[in-house]
């Protein structure tokens, strides 16, 4: 008997703002320390709601937004904390 699969996308799943806090939070736990998990993981999150308004909100372009959250986008810190603050997340260190 052959195994289909189908590709599972987070940002389906992702119905909550605290759905999607608690997806960062836990991809911030298991980052390998280069922010490669936190980018893809707010690209999910943002994928999963408004990007235009995201965008909008953080200050940038939509198609900037799309590049810096892109599997091979490299954002600034800043750039992390303005999408962080746009989706009404907080950075915390601990």
């Amino acid at each position: 008997m052959t195994e289909t699969f189908t590709k599972w996308d987070a940002a389906e799943h992702l119905r909550t703002p605290e759905d999607a806090r608690l997806y960062v939070q836990a991809c911030a736990d298991e980052d390998p320390g280069d922010g490669s998990l936190i980018r893809a993981a707010l690209n999910d999150v943002a994928r999963s709601g408004n990007m235009a308004g995201l965008a909008r909100e953080a200050g940038m372009s939509r198609e900037g937004l799309y590049k810096a959250l892109a599997a091979d986008g490299n954002p600034t810190f800043a750039t992390v904390l303005r999408i962080t603050r746009a989706l009404g997340m907080h950075v915390r260190f601990s």
